[in-house]
């Protein structure tokens, strides 16, 4: 990663891999993906006008005054995909989600980016949980790897070093 006195290192999207890392897990990685979409955190913009006893145009008084501030922030759902692998884990963590244990499967989890097998980038996501899972179409005379994808919804989304 470049420092401040330098230029921007750019990453490339083609030369990389995600991996999660699930709070509470024993293993070191819980899943590695190849693509990752919906990288989505935003807030709100609350808008408000008031009228102020200030002069307006030809007015005598009654200037509006508008202001907007920040609101809640909010996030979008992670999309990720990977090949699919003999590992349960993420299948496992979305069926005890569905079982009715949504609350105790709600998990702190790490996302790093790593490009040349070096990480460059981390999020941590808070209180995330599997809200779909999917297995993309299959064909029997294809050459194709199947993919597994896995829909992830959170409630805090941060960048850290």
């Amino acid at each position: 990663m470049a420092n401040s006195s330098r230029s921007p290192v750019y990453f490339t999207a083609s030369n990389f891999h995600l991996d999660l890392k699930l709070d509470g897990s024993s293993d070191l990685v819980d899943a590695v993906f190849l693509e990752c979409q919906g990288f989505d955190y935003s807030q709100d913009v609350i808008e408000f006008c008031e009228v102020t006893s200030g002069r307006w145009g030809k007015a005598s008084k009654g200037k509006v005054v508008r202001t907007k501030l920040p609101g809640n922030a909010k996030s979008g759902n992670l999309t990720l995909l990977r090949g699919m692998t003999s590992s349960m884990a993420l299948w496992k963590w979305f069926e005890l989600t569905e079982d009715g244990n949504w609350a105790k499967q709600r998990k702190n989890a790490i996302l790093t980016i790593y490009e040349d097998g070096k990480p460059q980038a981390r999020f941590e996501l808070t209180a995330a949980w599997p809200s779909r899972y999917k297995i993309l179409d299959v064909k029997s005379n294809s050459q194709e790897i199947e993919i597994e994808e896995v829909e992830v919804a959170y409630e805090g989304f941060k960048r850290v070093k």
